[in-house]
């Protein structure tokens, strides 16, 4: 499974070649033209059916996952780190990684509770008092395995759990590696549209890949694909979860960083009802896409977002429903072929 590769691929923000040839190889007979820009988004063309001039759109989904990556040896062996994208500190304790090209396995310093004190069990430890212990004894030891600059990802395995019939999957990165496998599973169709699928660099620290990619596509039309926030756990208020699992897709209609285009949201939703595909609208006002950067290159970009619900997103183990994959999937195709028509009538 394309998803369960992507998952497990290593690929913090501006080290994503990983992630890259895995898309590579399963596009390169599918597409009409593959290539790498400089800042390492890697854009696959796919030429349409329809007469020109064609509608040329964009399709983004970011290959980078949040990590870590290493600041400095300690005399004892011990790395010290930073975050690269956002990680909330309580989520680092105890954690099996992995470190640098070699992918050497490591934890995350924990005091043992035997050792620390009630007060202490209540404070946060910052990421600055915490290491990554390699096994090494020794500053000289360690530096024959790892360097500064050296990144770091969570070593967290792809597992099926098909709970409550929700087919549920739990791995990591799935923000935005479920978007990433959305997007090349739209290769396997033809569309009367011209469909760049841009698999960007460095979303999760700001947005880099995408603007760059949507600056040399210059699309008429953008949609960028999510694994996005689901908080529908049970809780002490009655609050609406920002989505749910196994209700469907769940379509953006405004974050931090974008206004949807109320032409496109509309296009989704009355593509999801025709074709009897469950969907749900995300709570507007949170988080980011690379929408964001995309809606804003040249003179302008109509952009919208759309997104797999997925549970503990930014931490070392996430989990999505497969149901909710595969409706994107659906959603996603039918919506590509209706796009021309539909984007016709919108200008008239």
């Amino acid at each position: 499974m394309l998803l369960e590769q992507l998952s497990n691929a290593f690929g913090p923000s501006g080290d994503e070649g990983e992630v890259r040839r895995i898309l590579a190889r399963a596009l390169r007979d599918k597409v009409d033209d593959l290539r790498t820009d400089a800042l390492g988004n890697l854009v696959a063309f796919k030429q349409g059916t329809g007469p020109e001039p064609r509608l040329k759109v964009m399709v983004d989904a970011h290959t980078d996952e949040i990590g870590l990556m290493v600041t400095r040896i300690e005399k004892n062996g011990l790395l010290g780190f930073r975050a690269v994208g956002g990680i909330d500190d309580r989520l680092l304790l105890a954690k099996r990684v992995v470190v640098g090209s070699e992918r050497l396995p490591g934890v995350i310093l924990a005091p043992p509770i035997h050792l620390s004190k009630p007060e202490q069990r209540q404070n946060v430890i910052k990421i600055d008092q915490l290491a990554i212990d390699i096994g090494a004894s020794s500053a000289d030891e360690a530096k024959k395995l790892v360097s500064i600059g050296d990144y770091v990802a969570f070593d967290t395995q792809f597992e099926s759990l098909s709970t409550d019939g929700l087919r549920t999957v739990k791995g990591k990165a799935f923000d935005d590696r479920a978007g990433c496998a959305v997007a090349a599973l739209l290769a396997e169709e033809t569309y009367p549209l011209d469909l760049y699928l841009s698999f960007s660099a460095q979303e999760e620290v700001g947005l880099r890949g995408a603007r760059v990619a949507a600056y040399r596509i210059e699309p008429d039309v953008a949609i960028a694909l999510e694994g996005t926030v689901c908080d529908d756990l049970p809780k002490k208020k009655d609050v609406s979860p920002t989505t749910r699992l196994g209700h469907g897709p769940a379509i953006s209609v405004m974050d931090r960083t974008f206004i949807a285009d109320r032409r496109l949201v509309k296009l989704l939703v009355d593509t999801a009802e025709a074709n009897g595909i469950p969907y749900q609208y995300r709570q507007p006002g949170v988080g980011g896409t690379d929408a964001g950067a995309i809606h804003l290159a040249r003179a302008g970009v109509p952009a919208v977002a759309v997104a797999v619900p997925c549970r503990y997103i930014h931490a070392p183990v996430s989990m999505l429903s497969l149901d909710d994959f595969d409706r994107l999937v659906a959603l996603m195709k039918a919506a590509l072929q209706a796009l021309p028509e539909y984007w016709k009538k919108q200008a008239r």
